[in-house]
């Protein structure tokens, strides 16, 4: 066999090896996610199956362990949702601002020198964030209310969202920065030579380029904050409250899983196997999020596709 075929052929070996395991990985993957659906989706039904489905997500009336007990999981998700948007409220915005500054203002020196001090955020343990949030947030903003005359709790959402959102701070910014460098610099000196300042070029050339990979870091640190448990258990509190008075305490579907998980009921008791049906109402929001999200980053695009043709 001549040097040139058997190249050819070790060639098409390692690129067969190559395209198996890559596509076992995809295949492992793939049965990862199905098998976490199915571990969550059989024992849900199975709970589905005692209790009513309908008064699961329309019931306004949590109360497990108890003779009568109620599994009204409204108030569970009223409280994960004023969390969640109080923490993307805080993130989004300090995140994204922080990107462009790091990617489009900063000189180099700076850039090295800012950009690992706002990572080491995403090293802090959450711990340590519960401890942040109950000894010096919570009692700031009950302080700052007070002066006003409004009463704040301790274990309030608003504390616990706040920190939460500095948490989250990290990974939108990271991510945005480098989808925003990644931007040809060639489109900000054309959009500069037209006569267009910095803000214009990154108002309307900038951000438009890199809004699908800032959209895939909203969804990221907006997955992070929905599966976020201890700055909760520590900061907003255990008491499902229906209630959009964000100086209250609240609870959220991750915490309950916990707090279901680790009692002393039987596995195939109602108030065990309710932490599967808020894991699946959970897992199934977060898919919905997922398929949303994708579908803004394929219509945008194709939009951008078509406009800078």
């Amino acid at each position: 066999m001549r040097p040139f075929e058997l190249k050819k052929r070790h060639s098409g070996l390692k690129e067969k090896v190559i395209r198996f395991l890559l596509v076992s990985a995809a295949v492992v993957s793939i049965l990862t996610t199905f098998g976490v659906l199915f571990s969550i989706l059989f024992e849900a039904i199975e709970f589905f199956q005692m209790r009513s489905f309908w008064y699961f997500i329309t019931g306004t009336e949590w109360s497990p362990g108890v003779a009568d007990s109620k599994f009204g999981a409204l108030p569970i998700f009223s409280g994960t949702f004023v969390i969640t948007i109080i923490a993307m409220s805080v993130a989004l915005p300090v995140g994204l601002g922080s990107a462009i500054f790091l990617s489009e203002y900063a000189s180099p020196f700076m850039r090295d020198h800012l950009k690992p001090l706002l990572e080491i955020l995403a090293g802090i343990p959450t711990v340590v964030y519960g401890f942040f949030a109950a000894i010096t947030v919570a009692p700031a903003i009950v302080h700052f209310f007070g002066l006003f005359g409004i009463h704040a709790s301790f274990n309030s959402a608003l504390a616990s969202g706040v920190v939460m959102g500095i948490m989250i701070i990290p990974v939108i910014s990271s991510l945005s920065d480098d989808v925003i460098r990644a931007v040809p610099d060639s489109q900000r000196k054309a959009s500069l030579a037209l006569g267009m300042t910095t803000s214009e070029t990154i108002k309307s050339i900038v951000i438009p380029s890199a809004l699908p990979g800032i959209i895939s870091a909203t969804l990221l640190g907006l997955s992070k904050a929905l599966g976020e448990t201890m700055i909760v258990v520590m900061a907003a509190g255990l008491r499902p409250n229906l209630s959009w008075n964000a100086l209250e305490d609240m609870t959220t579907v991750t915490v309950r899983i916990v707090d279901a998980l680790v009692g002393d009921h039987e596995f195939n008791s109602p108030d065990t196997l309710s932490a599967f049906a808020l894991g699946l109402i959970l897992f199934i929001v977060t898919l919905v999020l997922n398929v949303i999200s994708l579908s803004l980053i394929r219509k945008f695009k194709e939009k951008y596709k078509i406009n800078t043709l």
